[in-house]
């Protein structure tokens, strides 16, 4: 499979830092000094080489384009970029940002533990169908048949299991609901138990996968975007599709009216807070309640509109003010009710600058973007402004699934960085030409923007912020080809490291494999997917690791 071409840093001087509206205090400098070169990973083949010392790295996605559509959650007819919008990368190398981009589904038992058991979606208690593969990935009992004491175990394994499209597919999820996890995958979304990977349900759906919500709701509700058609060149992200988690069940269906030309030509960003789901594009967005699917809000009246919500416990949405495509930037992040869509209140962007992340919804930080920029602002939790990040001669990585969520992906959830009441907490990227494939993490004081400590990763790898837990900055260590991953703290005061839990070395090659997995800790277990999976022959798709869950 050929090796995509990485995109290459921007060029030329990278002006001045984000200034706040006026009136507003101004900040120490920070984003905006002239780039200090091309960037760790540019002499390399493409975005997809792993750093020096990590062995064979997984197989990249094709790079081969669908052909142009009508719009949705993946994006189509793009050359040099990947189909699905993987990752991105954004390097702060003195205040620039370098993009670095980065049919049916089939049940298989788990491997490990008990097997569990159309126009419209088609449900299955039990694995097993017509897409069984003959090729098979390692059982958890041969990967933990080499443990050392104070390693973790495999706790369950399971496939990959569905043959995919010619160049893979992007996984949705995890999400998680009582006793359940649940992945989605193409045409397929699938439970499992959460003690031992028992495939529990399997939910058939007519078409492609092209949009999720980063998390489902309290009561284990999901709302996917599907696809209206099967057409490669005409298919819209335009169905929407509810299912219970618990049960595996399919609910209500609605199909949202995607004709205008701009938003027919708009990626899709979902979120979900509280019992409303949000469908997100670029010139129009519209929420529905997740219980019984009643529209709760749509298009307001005049030029801003949102076109991205973040989920959970707060909704804040990136909106535009263009009029027309070609006009300025005008952009503001609000907090809006989930349930009238009325904003809460606004903080106006400077003119020139976008919305491309949250990082937080409580402390409040977001990620703006300009061409050749990148700025990190922190607002008090009424909107107004308090701090802006004070990058200096640091890269750092945060792993989002497009440089901006107008390019792809969602608003939040983004990894490699987290936050307290206090502090942010980002994932560095290896200096440039270091040759160490190591990183560091970088504690930000919220009130003033300065950094106020760099830890190095421990032994000389790369680690990236989760989340919180207990008051401390919960990590992931990546593994190597042959060194098993971890799980561990970051002290908040001065960023000592704690192993929390340790992965095993025999299955290092296959958790090295995944490829930029999805991490989560939870209940003192690590679940681990791979972001997308794409193989030349389908029998190696099929066997795929699909979920690697690490238990004590």
């Amino acid at each position: 499979m050929t090796q995509p071409p990485g995109q290459q840093p921007p060029q030329g001087g990278f002006g001045a830092p984000y200034d706040p509206p006026p009136g507003t205090p101004q900040p120490p400098p920070g984003y905006g000094y002239p780039p200090q070169g091309p960037g760790p990973y540019a002499p390399q083949a493409g975005p997809y080489a792993r750093p020096p010392g990590y062995g064979p790295p997984p197989q990249p996605p094709a790079t081969a384009p669908r052909p142009g559509g009508s719009g949705g959650g993946r994006s189509k007819g793009r050359t040099g970029v990947v189909v699905g919008a993987v990752l991105a990368v954004l390097l702060l190398a003195g205040g620039g940002i370098w993009l670095a981009t980065g049919d049916e589904g089939g049940g298989r038992k788990p491997l490990a533990g008990p097997t569990g058991g159309s126009g419209g979606p088609s449900a299955s208690p039990t694995s097993g169908g017509d897409d069984d593969a003959t090729a098979s990935g390692p059982t958890a009992d041969e990967l933990n048949a080499g443990r050392e004491p104070g390693e973790a175990k495999v706790a369950w394994l399971a496939e990959n299991g569905v043959d995919l499209p010619e160049y893979g597919e992007e996984t949705h999820g995890p999400w998680f609901a009582g006793d359940l996890i649940a992945k989605g995958m193409y045409r397929k979304v699938t439970g499992y138990a959460v003690a031992d990977g028992t495939e529990k349900w399997s939910l058939r759906l007519p078409t492609d996968l092209c949009a999720s919500p980063t998390a489902p709701t309290a009561d284990g509700k999901v709302v996917v975007g599907i696809e209206d058609n099967v057409s490669e060149s005409e298919a819209s992200c335009s169905v929407l599709q509810m299912i219970d988690l618990r049960t595996g069940k399919a609910g209500w269906k609605k199909t949202v009216d995607r004709s205008a030309l701009q938003d027919g030509l708009s990626h899709v960003a979902m979120s979900i807070s509280g019992d409303t789901v949000t469908f997100g594009r670029n010139t129009a967005s519209d929420a529905f309640r997740v219980s019984d699917g009643k529209k709760l809000f749509g298009k307001r009246e005049g030029v801003c509109q949102p076109f991205a919500f973040t989920g959970g416990a707060r909704m804040l949405a990136a909106v535009s003010c263009q009029a027309e495509a070609d006009d300025p930037v005008r952009q503001q992040v609000q907090e809006v009710d989930p349930v009238s869509g009325a904003p809460k209140w606004t903080y106006d962007l400077k003119p020139g600058w976008s919305v491309a992340h949250v990082y937080s919804v409580s402390p409040l930080v977001v990620s703006l973007r300009q061409p050749e920029k990148w700025a990190v602002v922190v607002l008090n939790d009424d909107g107004t402004y308090r701090s802006q990040l004070v990058g200096g001669d640091e890269d750092y990585g945060v792993r989002c699934a497009e440089e901006s969520v107008d390019l792809g992906g969602n608003l939040d959830g983004c990894a490699g960085v987290a936050a307290d009441a206090d502090r942010l907490y980002m994932s560095g990227l290896p200096a440039t030409g270091s040759g160490s494939g190591t990183n560091k993490v970088i504690a930000f004081d919220l009130a003033t923007g300065n950094s106020v400590w760099k830890a190095p990763a421990p032994h000389g790898r790369l680690v990236f912020p989760l989340r919180m837990e207990g008051g401390k900055v919960l990590v992931h260590m990546e593994a190597l080809y042959r060194e098993g991953g971890e799980i561990g703290t970051l002290a908040p005061s001065t960023g000592t490291y704690a192993t929390l839990l340790k992965h095993p070395e025999s299955a290092a090659g296959t958790e090295s494999s995944l490829f930029v997995p999805k991490v989560v800790y939870r209940d003192g277990r690590s679940y681990l997917l791979p972001q997308r999976i794409s193989q030349d022959e389908d029998e190696e798709e099929k066997a795929a690791t699909g979920v690697l869950v690490f238990g004590p």
